[in-house]
């Protein structure tokens, strides 16, 4: 009898965790240029003067994730995805205010 292993490969990130540009589209599997757009869109805002000099927290790898699936399974351009993102944040604003005064 012979035993099947599954080996998972992954990146852990943390709170404190910034990436490269390069790492940036490497974790989500798109293009500099995608990436520039999105900043362009102002759905992230990366750290630093330049894009060689650019760092990306985990905030704004989640956003790229979830504009990605926005565009993907919804088909949402990228200034619906920078709308939708905002809406989403405010509404995480919302609830952490309610739970605060419950």
């Amino acid at each position: 009898m012979t035993k099947e292993q599954t080996t998972f490969q992954g990146t852990v990130l943390d709170e404190e965790t910034l990436c490269s540009l390069a790492e940036l589209c490497r974790l989500c599997g798109v293009t500099a240029e995608h990436i520039h757009d999105m900043i362009d869109e102002g759905l992230i805002i990366p750290r630093g003067t330049s894009p060689l000099s650019w760092r990306f927290s985990l905030c704004e790898i989640r956003r790229v994730q979830t504009a990605l699936r926005l565009q993907r399974d919804l088909r949402v351009n990228l200034p619906g995805c920078a709308l939708v993102l905002d809406l989403l944040d405010e509404i995480d604003e919302l609830r952490r205010r309610l739970r605060l005064h419950e």
